[in-house]
């Protein structure tokens, strides 16, 4: 990459580039706890969140939901839609008040096609979501339940990405860590009150606060 190109990167604005979008794009507001799309649907728009927070599940032929994941301001959700998904794999909800960015399919890869700035952050996006995927799985694998917890909060708390932590998704429920941890509610909470008396989480009314000295618990061998 040139130093123009490298600087056109930088400069790009995501955001501004999706408002150029016509036709098959519009703004969807969804209340906590909504539905955006269920398991089964019909695969046909990727989704852009503007502000809020949204939950990934799946749910196995036997009943059994697991949480995959959650997603925050700027990330991308439903991406099966352009790699030939007829269907939805898994569902996704509001978790607090959203504003989504609904983009048809159509729509979604003419943008790719017509502007080369965008189509590589969106690979990258891509790629990160693999990369931390495979993250999950070798954490599932080789990790204690208690640094699996340790880890989500540290993610779902963006620690690291400008510094200093943000408060964790205001009432999420030790049901839903359970789920992405791969363990009971009973040892998340066990977990939670450990964490507290060490100083590593605090409660307040806007949430769950996460101190950088939870990562002791995932640095510890």
């Amino acid at each position: 990459m040139g130093p123009r190109a490298a600087k056109k990167g930088r400069d790009f604005d995501p955001l501004a580039f999706l408002a150029t979008i016509g036709e098959g794009r519009k703004v969807v507001l969804f209340p906590r706890k909504h539905t955006i799309f269920a398991q089964g649907d019909p695969s046909d728009a990727v989704f852009h969140i503007q502000t809020g927070k949204v939950r990934l599940t799946v749910v196995s032929d036997d009943g059994k939901e697991a949480t995959i994941g959650i997603l925050g301001d700027g990330e991308f959700f439903g991406e099966g839609a352009l790699a030939g998904q007829a269907l939805r794999m898994g569902s996704a909800a509001a978790i607090t008040d959203c504003a989504v960015l609904r983009i048809d399919k159509k729509a979604m890869m003419q943008a790719l096609h017509r502007e080369h700035t965008f189509s590589d952050l969106f690979v990258a996006h891509l790629l990160a979501r693999n990369i931390r995927y495979e993250e999950d799985l070798v954490d599932q694998l080789f990790n204690s339940s208690e640094k699996r917890l340790a880890r989500i909060l540290l993610l779902l708390a963006h620690f690291g990405k400008e510094g200093k932590p943000e408060t964790v998704v205001p009432k999420i429920s030790q049901e839903t860590l359970a789920e992405m941890v791969g363990t009971t509610r009973s040892r998340v909470s066990f977990f939670m009150n450990r964490f507290r008396k060490l100083g590593f989480v605090d409660y307040s009314g806007s949430g769950l606060q996460v101190h950088s000295s939870l990562l002791n618990i995932v640095l510890h061998d």
